[in-house]
C-alpha cells in the first residue's frame, strides 16, 4: 500500500488556540485604537500572553495583520445568516452593510499596510470576495425577492462601491463614509421592485 505523502495538518492544542484567539482579539482592539504599527507588547499585554507567544504564532507583523483582517472578514460573512434569521430582508441587508462599513472604517493604517506590496497580503482580495460576496448575494436576493430593493446590482459591485465610499477623506472622520453609504442604500431602496435584466 502506498502511503499518501501529503502531510496532515496538526490541530492546535486547546491552550494554543486560546492564545491565538486572545492575540487576534487584542490585535484587533489595538489596531483600531493605535494603528497596525503599534508595539507588540501593547498587543501581548492586552492578550495576557508573552511576546514570545505572539512571535511563535505570528512570526512577522504581516502574518498578524493578515490574520486580523481575515478574522474581521469572517465575522462579517458569518453575520449574514444570523441577521437574515432575525430581521426582515431589507433590515438584515442594512445591518450587514453597516457591519461591513464598520470593518472597512476601523482599521487605522490598514489600507496602507495592505497596499504595501508585502506578498503576505496577496491573497486577501480573493479571500475578501470568496467570503463576503456569497453572504451579501444571499441578502440582496432576499431583499429583491420581496421588492424592498432594486434587483439589478450584484454583490461584487456593491462590495466595491461601499469600499470606495469608505475611503478616508482628509478632514473627515469615518462617519462621513457611513453617511455616503446610507445614500447608496437609499438609492437601492428607492428602486425596489425592479427586475434584474
Amino acid at each position: 500500500m502506498i502511503k499518501d505523502p501529503t502531510p496532515v495538518p496538526r490541530r492546535r492544542r486547546a491552550d494554543a488556540q486560546r492564545n491565538v484567539d486572545a492575540l487576534l482579539k487584542a490585535a484587533q482592539t489595538v489596531f483600531d485604537t493605535s494603528g497596525v504599527d503599534a508595539p507588540a507588547k501593547e498587543i501581548t499585554d492586552l492578550a495576557g500572553v508573552g511576546v514570545g507567544t505572539l512571535y511563535r504564532h505570528f512570526p512577522q507583523r504581516s502574518d498578524l495583520v493578515k490574520a486580523v483582517v481575515e478574522s474581521g472578514i469572517d465575522a462579517v460573512a458569518e453575520a449574514a445568516p444570523v441577521l437574515s434569521a432575525a430581521f426582515e430582508p431589507a433590515e438584515a441587508l442594512t445591518r450587514w452593510i453597516d457591519r461591513f462599513t464598520e470593518l472597512l472604517g476601523t482599521k487605522r493604517g490598514l489600507a496602507s499596510a495592505l497596499h504595501s506590496g508585502d506578498p503576505a497580503f496577496a491573497g486577501l482580495p480573493d479571500y475578501f470576495l470568496e467570503r463576503l460576496a456569497p453572504a451579501l448575494s444571499a441578502l440582496l436576493d432576499a431583499a429583491a425577492a420581496e421588492g424592498a430593493i432594486r434587483g439589478d446590482i450584484g454583490a461584487e459591485d456593491l462590495l466595491y462601491a461601499v469600499a470606495q465610499l469608505c475611503q478616508p477623506v482628509p478632514g473627515r472622520g469615518p462617519e462621513h463614509g457611513r453617511r455616503i453609504v446610507g445614500v447608496l442604500l437609499d438609492g437601492l431602496r428607492q428602486g425596489g421592485g425592479q427586475a434584474r435584466p
